[in-house]
């Protein structure tokens, strides 16, 4: 092969013939293929397009349900809480009347300890409850993302592949 001055190959004849030769005779056939070759990409566009789309639904899906779980979660804490914040004030207000019943400062005393005593042990229950249903609740909300998270591997995963 001839070489430039440059150090780049020189066109031969023969490689002129050779491109002249491989060229279409009727440089219009090319045309005649495109519009379906458009049809088809465009079809495979607009099935990605909707492919995109019924994903991002179903993600915003999964948010929405998320958020109802954690809504009816927070609610569910919220109510248990209270129940336990008045069965505690009502042993306050039971213990604060029979306060006012005594007859001596060592059963005033005694009063007091039970409730003291009751007091913490209620606290320490209640507190575990609330960290086991908190633990739940974070659980069973992550899940409908998770379950996402889940496809979106898969579905990309086989896309890498």
């Amino acid at each position: 092969m001839a070489m430039k001055k440059n150090g780049t190959p020189a066109l031969e004849a023969t490689d002129l013939e050779a491109t002249e030769t491989a060229a279409p005779t009727n440089p219009m056939a090319g045309f005649a293929k495109t519009p379906a070759e458009y049809k088809a990409n465009m079809e495979k566009a607009m099935k990605s397009a909707e492919e995109f789309l019924s994903f991002g639904q179903g993600n915003v899906e999964a948010m929405v349900k998320s958020g109802q779980i954690w809504a009816t979660g927070v609610q569910d804490i919220g109510k248990t809480f209270a129940a336990t914040a008045q069965a505690q004030l009502d042993a306050t207000v039971a213990t604060i009347k029979a306060l006012t019943g005594v007859k001596s400062l060592k059963e005033a005393m005694d009063l007091q300890a039970a409730l003291a005593r009751s007091s913490v042990e209620t606290a320490v229950a209640e507190t575990g409850k609330l960290t086991d249903a908190s633990l739940k609740l974070a659980e069973q909300t992550m899940a409908p993302i998770a379950a996402r998270v889940t496809l979106v591997v898969e579905k990309f995963g086989r896309a890498a592949a």
